[in-house]
């Protein structure tokens, strides 16, 4: 059975940090792409950012870009998200999503809340 759960968030204030995780089996973590997407109160799904299998390539997006970092650990199947300067406009559900193209899996967890308020 295919697992994706998210762990790490809470109530943060503003410029703080958060380090959310995502835990997954069931598949072979090591062939896929992750993805870290989010989701604010009213609004659609935001992609944060990307990892490559390999763990060697990065993207982010504009709106997080120096204040977020990717990464992951294959051998515990495990892909982070260190969040720093943290701001109001970065309240939302966070989903971890993992993707292989070739093999036809697109996963996701059900959902972490990262709350930045004072």
């Amino acid at each position: 059975e295919v697992q994706l759960v998210e762990s790490g968030g809470g109530l943060v204030q503003p410029g703080g940090s958060l380090r959310l995780f995502c835990r997954d089996s069931g598949f072979t973590f090591s062939s896929y792409a992750l993805s870290w997407v989010r989701q604010a109160p009213g609004k659609g799904l935001e992609w944060v950012s990307a990892i490559n299998s390999g763990g060697d390539s990065t993207s982010y997006a504009d709106s997080v870009k120096g204040r977020f970092t990717i990464s992951r650990d294959n051998a515990k199947n495990r892909v982070y998200l260190h969040m720093t300067g943290l701001e109001s406009d970065d309240t939302a559900v966070y989903y971890c999503n993992a993707r292989n193209v070739i093999l036809s899996g697109n996963y996701w967890g059900q959902g972490t809340q990262v709350t930045v308020s004072s």
